[in-house]
């Protein structure tokens, strides 16, 4: 099985513009290269809870899709009872829009560098693609479509009562309360980015072992959380897209369940949705935390086994899997937008179409659900840092709707 593991952080930041993303992994190989000549580095990397100089270098070097093999992870082993799509292969639509103008799908996949995309139609796979050297025993790089895998965890936490939004991570982690963690903030803030806490996603280039690139490449994240825990603005206020709320949601969701992420994605998501190959969620250090707001590598056709799970108001088959409250919580946009956009639990509602939510990756990473036209399209790219995402929207949008019977 061919495996491609991914990451870095979800890390660029919101809105990263593509020549800051480039300065700023130019300045992480610089650094990591020259201070790597330099013996100083070692000792500062491990002061720092931070990868090897070494490692930070190739970090900087290498496709986002590359970067997972990096870092430990832990597996999230195949369904016992694997429910393979049906397929029913049909050609692409002509041309989509694409930079004001009209293109083939073939350019537009080109164009937005992308390793694969899935289109399902009623539960049928009706077009798929894969770069060359790719295919479907790939395992492609989440980024952020973890946030709302994870939003799926927390709503069967809350659906059997072992969770609940009012709830306050202050008195749910012993270790952050004593940290200092604001008594104010609530379960609530952290599913809907309200929580006001400062890690930023728009870090300065020059410094890339802060904010959430620190969150990223730190070997111990219940430390760098403890660590940084002060507030940008009072819980509950305003909307600001922050990695680390989704990340406070993981350690909450290990602590209430007593398992490792990846166990609570195995047994209630993974194994009863028929996902045909194992996944891997990469760690803080081996044996160590999930990074919850990143990183789950997986196959393009199980990924959309998540979006069709969602399709399908959290059924499969005659097995109601996430509580079809928890699907009804995600179309319905919460009071505060995130970054301008309207935003539920971990889940992005997309301006091409009210009825429709994705989730997005840093690096063109999409789960597109239109419940309208029953279709389902995941895209997995390599693309700019958050770049030309409305408009990839609006391409996904037009590819759902032409994939109807």
């Amino acid at each position: 099985m061919q495996i491609l593991f991914p990451m870095t952080p979800d890390q660029l930041p919101p809105r990263l513009n593509t020549l800051s993303r480039l300065w700023y992994w130019a300045f992480l190989g610089a650094a990591g290269s020259a201070i790597a000549i330099g013996g100083l580095a070692w000792g500062l990397t491990a002061y720092k809870n931070m990868p090897d100089p070494v490692t930070l270098a190739r970090l900087a070097f290498v496709e986002p899709s590359q970067r997972g093999a990096l870092f430990a992870s832990r597996e999230i082993p195949p369904s016992s009872h694997p429910l393979p799509f049906k397929e029913n292969f049909r050609p692409w639509i002509k041309t989509v829009p694409w930079k004001g103008q009209q293109v083939s799908v073939q350019q537009f996949l080109d164009a937005t560098r992308t390793n694969a995309i899935v289109v399902v139609n009623e539960g049928v796979i009706k077009q798929e693609w894969y770069r060359d050297g790719m295919g479907p025993n790939t395992l492609f790089p989440s980024w952020s479509l973890a946030k709302s895998i994870v939003s799926l965890m927390v709503g069967q936490a809350i659906g059997r009562g072992l969770l609940h939004e009012d709830d306050r991570p202050e008195a749910l982690l012993p270790n952050l309360q004593k940290a200092g963690i604001d008594p104010r903030i609530t379960v609530r803030n952290l599913l809907d980015m309200t929580s006001g806490l400062a890690i930023p996603e728009n870090y300065n280039p020059w410094h890339p072992f802060r904010g959430t690139a620190g969150m990223y490449l730190t070997h111990d994240l219940g430390a760098y959380i403890r660590a940084h825990h002060s507030l940008a603005f009072t819980p509950g206020s305003k909307g600001v897209y922050r990695s680390v709320d989704t990340e406070i949601l993981g350690l909450i969701l290990s602590r209430v369940e007593h398992l490792t992420l990846s166990e609570i994605l195995s047994k209630g998501i993974w194994d009863p949705i028929g996902a045909k190959r194992a996944a891997y969620w990469n760690l803080d250090h081996p044996g160590g935390r999930e990074k919850a707001f990143c990183c789950i590598n997986a196959a393009a056709r199980d990924f959309a086994k998540i979006g069709q799970l969602v399709m399908d108001r959290g059924r499969v088959g005659n097995r109601q899997i996430i509580p079809e409250f928890w699907i009804e919580r995600l179309y319905h946009p919460a009071p505060a937008r995130v970054d301008g956009l309207e935003y539920s639990a971990q889940w992005w509602h997309t301006e091409s179409d009210i009825n429709d939510i994705s989730a997005i990756g840093v690096y063109g990473q999409y789960i597109y659900i239109d419940p309208v036209s029953r279709s389902v399209v995941v895209k997995l790219s390599d693309y700019g840092a958050e770049q030309d995402e409305a408009e990839t929207l609006d391409v996904l949008n037009i590819l759902a709707e032409a994939a109807k019977d």
